[in-house]
This record gives structure tokens, sequence and C-alpha cells, in this order.
């Protein structure tokens, strides 16, 4: 059974959860071992890459079209709250952590940075700590900037004073 395929057009911005906000540059068809498909041709313009969707598989790999206004009210709101940090080895949240990144979900991305963000006066991050952080509040950034038309680091001063106000 096909998965039922998610109306792009070109020009749209979408959510591709292991890389973030793109953009629908083409609509093409291919030929592929003897199959003909309708590919989405989506570009990353930060990773510099360009990428081919299925159109049928779209909604199977996640790909979605930019959060509600709701979903960005409800990621603010998560970035507000209070760390919650589990007591397990760094390596396993880590893992957690990377999971909440690549899933696409604004609130889960909001929570890594809730949950990772350091104070002033609190004590520095670790290396790898501070990778998880920037990957986590750069994608979140993006898609803020892509649903508020502004640019990426105007997004991320935006999260950036929720988090100090918090």
């Amino acid at each position: 059974m096909a998965a039922k395929a998610l109306s792009f057009q070109v020009g749209d911005n979408v959510v591709y959860p292991k890389h973030g906000v793109g953009r629908v540059i083409e609509i093409e068809a291919s030929e592929i071992a003897g199959a003909r498909l309708e590919l989405y041709v989506l570009r990353f313009d930060k990773e510099r890459m360009t990428l081919k969707v299925p159109t049928n598989k779209a909604e199977g790999v996640g790909m979605r079209k930019l959060s509600s206004e709701a979903t960005l009210k409800d990621a603010l709101l998560t970035l507000k709250g209070k760390p919650k940090i589990k007591r397990i080895m760094w390596s396993r949240r880590a893992q957690e952590y990377e999971a909440k990144i690549n899933s696409g979900d604004l609130v889960s991305i909001a929570e890594v940075v809730r949950d990772l963000h350091r104070a002033e006066d609190q004590p520095e991050q670790s290396y790898s700590e501070r990778q998880i952080f920037e990957a986590a509040i750069s994608r979140l950034a993006r898609e803020v900037a892509a649903m508020k038309n502004i640019d990426e680091p105007a997004a991320q001063r935006e999260i950036e004073d929720v988090l100090k106000a918090a």
C-alpha cells in the first residue's frame, strides 16, 4: 500500500526531519529501475545540499509543512520551562537528544535547547553538550526564521531572549 502523497508546491518551505528546513525547488518526473517516479527536489541552503524525495514517500519519511502558530507557541513555552535533565549517562542522554533533533518536531527540539541551555552564571558545557545545543538551536532558529520570514540570526536572538527571560 503506497503512502498518501502530501502536496507541496515549488517554492514551499518544508521540514525534512533529519535536515531541517528546506525549499521545494522543483517537482520532477524520473524513471528509476523502469518505474516512473515523481520527485520533490529539496534545497537546503545551509548545508548546500539538494535532496530528492519521491512524492509518494514524503509523508512516510516525516516531511511536513512548517509548524503552525500553535506549535510555535508550545515550543516557546517549552523554552521557558524548567530544564529536565535525566540522571543517566551522558552518552545515553546525547542519543536521546540527537533523536529529538532528528525527529523534526519543533517542541522536541525546543526541549533539547531548554535542557542544554546554560545561563551566564552556570558551569560551562562540555564540547559534546555544546555541539548538540548548537545543532538544536540552529534547527529551531531555521524553522522560526522561515515561519516569521526573518533571517536565522534574528530568530536565534529571539530564542536566546526567551531563554534568558525564563
